[in-house]
């Protein structure tokens, strides 16, 4: 016999997070790296060799080991993701003036990276199966708005042209990336993904990444593996991963000691010392996508046992790493969204809500979109919890 679920109430979710979280802390984080391999190892053999800036063996080492894991041909790493999806759009060829096609629903680095090549950002709406782009809503968008001629797409209603497509896997979630290639195929529009969140996330069972021409990953202190900053771009293209390789090095050509460069490049390079943590990290990114799953496993059982609301899970044909775990409010309970945001902070348990959408931002208001009803109603209802990879350690089946 089924028992009742229990009622929702603000009070009962947080008393729920304080019986699954440790107890002996008094905050605790949403996500914490986790230092437990060969790092400190790696970075001291950095500072004893002084080999700590631009160049070193650990760059090469770690661009090595993203090539394995992820199975791309190419790796380069960069200064931080941002870096890495500017570097990306401007492989395919995003020039000022070209519409740049992203969901609303993203943070902000990627508009941000549409912006820095003087293009703009177009904004699509996402999908409740993954929280990311919905290629068949912007499918049926692009029949209404697009026109293909010899040159590419271009928008009806702006006159510019339609460049590229960026989704984001939101929260380690990935898109339904075979539909949306199958949309970019049929109006000419360049598959640049934004993987910033992913790294450890399959579709159907090859990791993401792997669908866009170029793609872009991040390092940042909340990732699920960390260089303190740090990014990289993946291609599957060798030229096109050579030239990434160049013009994030200042576009120097290779000389024992003259400086020559053949095109404005970036001074985008991961120091040395930050790919060493990077490799201790990728070491142990197995371990950490084993235990966020397990965690991620634990949440969605806790809360199936309560009305109202639920753990966000997977997409059928994806493996996720849950880079940042997610409850999801039903809609009548969306009002009480940020008096939960409240209590459990207050509660020393780090909550946060999705980001602010960006078309409804003051830089980017007025910029083209399409009906974003989708990702509006999920904004007001997603809630961000503890996801640190450690929190899910005791969980693991051994």
């Amino acid at each position: 016999m089924k028992q009742p679920k229990q009622p929702f109430s603000v009070e009962a979710v947080v008393a729920l997070l304080k019986e699954m979280l440790p107890r002996d802390k008094d905050v605790v984080a949403l996500h914490e790296p986790c230092f437990q391999g060969n790092e400190w190892a790696y970075v001291k053999e950095c500072l004893d060799t002084g080999w700590v800036s631009s160049v070193g063996k650990y760059v090469d080492r770690f661009e090595q080991m993203l090539q394995e894991y992820t199975g791309v041909k190419r790796a380069v790493a960069v200064v931080n993701g941002t870096a890495a999806l500017h570097i990306c759009l401007k492989l395919v060829g995003v020039e000022p003036n070209d519409e740049v096609l992203l969901p609303t629903l993203t943070f902000i680095a990627t508009a941000n990276a549409v912006s820095y090549c003087g293009a703009v950002p177009h904004f699509v709406d996402s999908s409740e199966q993954t929280l990311g782009l919905d290629p068949v809503k912007l499918d049926d968008y692009l029949r209404e708005i697009a026109e293909i001629r010899k040159d590419g797409c271009w928008n009806k209603q702006t006159g510019r042209r339609i460049k590229a497509v960026v989704p984001m896997h939101t929260f380690g979630h990935p898109v339904d990336l075979d539909t949306l290639a199958e949309v970019c195929a049929r109006y000419r529009l360049e598959l640049v993904e934004d993987a910033a969140e992913s790294l450890g996330s399959f579709y159907k069972g090859r990791h993401t990444g792997n669908w866009g021409r170029v793609s872009a990953l991040s390092f940042n202190g909340n990732k699920i593996i960390t260089t303190g900053g740090g990014g990289a771009i993946l291609t599957n293209d060798e030229s096109l991963g050579a030239l990434a390789k160049h013009l994030t090095t200042t576009a120097k050509k290779p000389h024992r000691w003259a400086f020559e460069h053949d095109a404005v490049g970036y001074n985008y390079r991961l120091p040395n010392i930050n790919a060493a943590l990077g490799c201790a990290q990728l070491e142990m990114i197995p371990r950490f996508v084993s235990e966020k799953r397990a965690l991620a496993e634990q949440y969605i059982q806790a809360f199936a046992g309560m009305e109202g609301i639920s753990v966000f899970t997977e997409p059928d044909f994806a493996s996720s790493n849950y880079w940042l775990n997610i409850l999801l409010l039903s809609p009548e309970n969306a009002v009480q969204r940020d008096r939960l945001l409240e209590l459990t902070n207050e509660q020393g348990i780090m909550t946060r809500p999705a980001w602010r959408l960006l078309h409804e931002l003051p830089i980017y208001r007025g910029a083209p979109s399409m009906d974003l009803s989708v990702a509006k109603d999920l904004e007001s209802r997603i809630i961000n919890i503890p996801s640190s990879s450690f929190l899910g350690a005791s969980y693991v089946q051994t």
